[in-house]
């Protein structure tokens, strides 16, 4: 009888490794990161086998220059960067929830509650904390400066510049802009080392002119973007070698050198091109005035022509009239070369306006940081603007476990293990960061769980500084919902995955003894 129990105990052992290996991998994952979270939070030091370091607060950063090898922590690191991705901020709380979760779950797995009850249980768990988060969001009215300053610098890891930059450019942009799913905020912002912070009405591309005998400085501006190279259409060498090919590659210049003359006919005075420029259109536009900027990327010929008005054309659109080329011109007020950054900036273009940030550091390391920093602001801020925000340090999570908990002592069957699991993990963040401030979690989760009652609030959380109990809303500590919301997705995504890695390996199993 003893042998038997020992056999069927040893079969659930084997069967429960993947799931355990699974787990630990995870679980090593978040510890790297949950050191970051909150504003007492630490750095971490990223060191490569050349000896290159980076010190970061960012948890994106850090999944991402992680050695990994373990499948299942590729898995998180995965779902962290969608989190970045779509939302751009929250990938330390996604990846700290989801190694709670997925802890709390297996502990009930270990306890003999079957993986699909859990599963079902931590489906509906995750559903209702979702469903209870969307009942606290506060919406956004307008760009009212001080809920925003607030977001901005909690994002931005208290950077009171940063903030005060973001919150310019917010309103530069305007709300409409903020709203359009196509547009990325951060991607207004660039670093640079021994700049100043500066909010520029316009863009900075990311390029100098193209020859220092071009001029630096253009009023007026007429532009052309071109979304190919700028020169005669190609021959391939061999056909060159023919009569034929000879002749067509002669007619193709010829039609070059009168494009070029329509572009001084129309009193175009830079032309900004994603590829290569032919060394005759080159001498041309230094002989005429004109300012080239060749090999822009995409991203830059995209919000040069929304915020010039102008469209892009191929090179051989400029075999159109004249009269319908004009349509296809932008234009800008100024474009000059800075020559500190070495980089051409374009101001007052007559299409969609828009704002570049400027973050300044003094070294190298620190710029990388900065804009990282900056990046985060900016997404929180247009993620406020999207869905709303809630009360930040992890009040609204300690809120929606508790009314979670309720329907867990309403529910009967073994599903209530997997809303226990939920429960359980969505006080993880608000442990986290009183952790990383060096108080006791046990002691002032619970403190504020009396309080929350007590109050009636979903609001109260912790003092990082003195360790007492604090309205988050009333002193500007805000969450974007968005980030929230898809956090717990995310957790939910992966715990669900790892949960039924293991219940596969488990049927095919069964299938072999078959």
């Amino acid at each position: 009888m003893n042998h038997h129990s020992n056999q069927s105990h040893q079969e659930t052992d084997d069967r429960l490794t993947a799931l355990h290996s699974n787990t630990n991998a995870i679980r090593a994952i978040a510890s790297a990161v949950e050191g970051t979270l909150g504003p007492k939070g630490l750095d971490t030091m990223l060191v490569d086998t050349t000896g290159e370091v980076v010190i970061t607060n960012d948890g994106v950063t850090i999944l991402n220059k992680m050695e990994v090898n373990h499948p299942a922590a590729k898995m998180l690191i995965q779902v962290a960067r969608s989190q970045q991705n779509e939302i751009g901020d929250g990938t330390t709380t996604a990846t700290i929830l989801s190694s709670e979760l997925l802890s709390l779950a297996v502990n009930q797995v270990d306890r003999g509650v079957p993986i699909p009850k859990v599963i079902m249980g931590l489906k509906q768990g995750i559903r209702l904390a979702i469903q209870f988060l969307k009942q606290h969001v506060r919406p956004v009215e307008d760009l009212n400066k001080d809920w925003i300053h607030q977001i901005a610098l909690i994002a931005g890891r208290e950077h009171e510049d940063v903030a005060e930059l973001i919150v310019e450019a917010a309103k530069l942009v305007g709300k409409e802009k903020l709203l359009d799913s196509q547009f990325k905020f951060a991607d207004t912002i660039l670093a640079y080392e021994g700049s100043e912070n500066e909010l520029v009405s316009g863009l900075i591309l990311k390029k100098k002119k193209m020859n220092p005998d071009m001029p630096q400085k253009i009023e007026n501006v007429k532009l052309l973007v071109i979304q190919d190279a700028f020169e005669p259409e190609e021959i391939d060498d061999e056909a060159l070698g023919t009569e034929i090919g000879f002749s067509k590659y002669l007619e193709y210049k010829e039609i070059f050198k009168q494009n070029l003359d329509k572009v001084e006919q129309l009193g175009i005075n830079l032309i900004a091109v994603h590829r290569g420029i032919d060394p005759m259109a080159e001498e041309f536009c230094v002989d005429h005035g004109i300012m080239m900027i060749q090999r822009l990327s995409s991203e830059d010929m995209k919000l040069l022509a929304e915020h010039t008005g102008a469209k892009m054309m191929k090179r051989s659109g400029l075999n159109k009239e004249l009269e319908e080329l004009k349509s296809y011109l932008g234009y800008a007020q100024l474009v000059y070369e800075d020559e500190k950054l070495e980089k051409v900036r374009v101001v007052g273009g007559k299409g969609k306006p828009t704002a570049t940030i400027l973050v300044g550091a003094s070294t190298g390391e620190i710029v990388e940081e900065r804009e990282r920093i900056a990046k985060d602001a900016a997404s929180s801020v247009q993620a406020a603007i999207r869905s709303g925000y809630v009360p930040g340090g992890g009040a609204v999570e300690m809120a929606i476990s508790k009314e979670i908990e309720r329907i867990r002592e309403q529910t009967r069957g073994m599903e209530g293990f997997g809303l226990e699991a939920v429960a359980q993990a969505l006080t993880k963040p608000m442990a986290q960061i009183v952790l990383n401030a060096g108080f006791n979690p046990l002691e002032k989760l619970d403190e504020v769980k009396v309080a929350q009652i007590e109050q009636q609030s979903d609001a109260i959380g912790i003092n990082t500084d003195t360790g007492q109990l604090m309205d988050m809303e009333q002193n500007g500590i805000l969450d974007p919902a968005l980030v929230k919301i898809h956090a717990l997705k995310a957790a939910g995504e992966i715990c669900e995955a790892i949960l039924r890695i293991h219940t596969i390996i488990r049927m095919k199993k069964d299938e072999d003894q078959d």
